[in-house]
This record gives structure tokens, sequence and C-alpha cells, in this order.
């Protein structure tokens, strides 16, 4: 499975974007995806994850609120809607995907990674 992940940029405070993951092959449909991050100087962190369906979501607390994963199978694709961005947002965001179907917010759980998109939020 290949992973492309695309959507990010620059934006002010306040701001959204919305960030794609579109997976090489159809049984994307039965795979977890999920979306971590990391910081210039910091560990790569959990954001959010779904599960094959979408029947389960879950995001790290610093997101809740804000920040809303959702896929469309018939795509292949997973999305990353961001709002109310803030300068601590600022990130290279990667997607993964599992070869179960459950979703997760461990990073060692996952089995693709895509090459990350930049999101940089300006104060």
């Amino acid at each position: 499975v290949q992973l492309q992940a695309c959507g990010g940029g620059l934006v002010q405070t306040g701001g959204s974007l919305r960030l794609s993951c579109t997976a090489s092959r159809r049984t994307f449909t039965n795979n977890g995806m999920g979306w971590f991050r990391q910081a210039p100087g910091k560990e790569r962190e959990f954001v959010a994850t779904i599960s094959w369906n979408g029947g389960r979501t879950s995001y790290a607390d610093s997101v809740k609120g804000r920040f809303t994963i959702s896929r469309d199978n018939a795509k292949n694709t997973v999305y990353l809607q961001v709002n109310s961005l803030k300068p601590e947002d600022t990130a290279v965001y990667y997607c993964a995907a599992q070869r179960s179907s459950g979703g997760s917010s461990r990073a060692e759980d996952y089995n693709y990674w895509g090459q990350g998109t930049l999101v940089t939020v300006s104060s």
C-alpha cells in the first residue's frame, strides 16, 4: 500500500485546512487509518484514527472539537479536516494505514506510512 498525503499549507491562526490521504489499492477499504504529526524538534504524536468503515473514530485531546477524521472508501481516501488552527498545530502530518481494521492511537500498530504534508500556522 502506498499512501499519498496532501493539503498542507501556510494558514493564519484560526484558519482551516483539509488534509487528504489517498491509498494506492482498493483493499484500503479493510484498513484502519490514522493521522499523526511531528513538530520540529519533537516526537511524532497521534492525532486521529478511524476504523475501516468509519464507525469508530478517536482523537488526541489536543485536537478534539477542532479536527475531524473521515474516509471515503470509494475513493480510497481518508481526510483530516483541521479547524481553529493554532501555532502549536504546526507540524508535518502523516497518514498511516493498518493491516487490521479497527484503528489505533499507537504508531506501532500501523504498517504503512505516507510521506507527510506540512502544516504551518502563523500567529
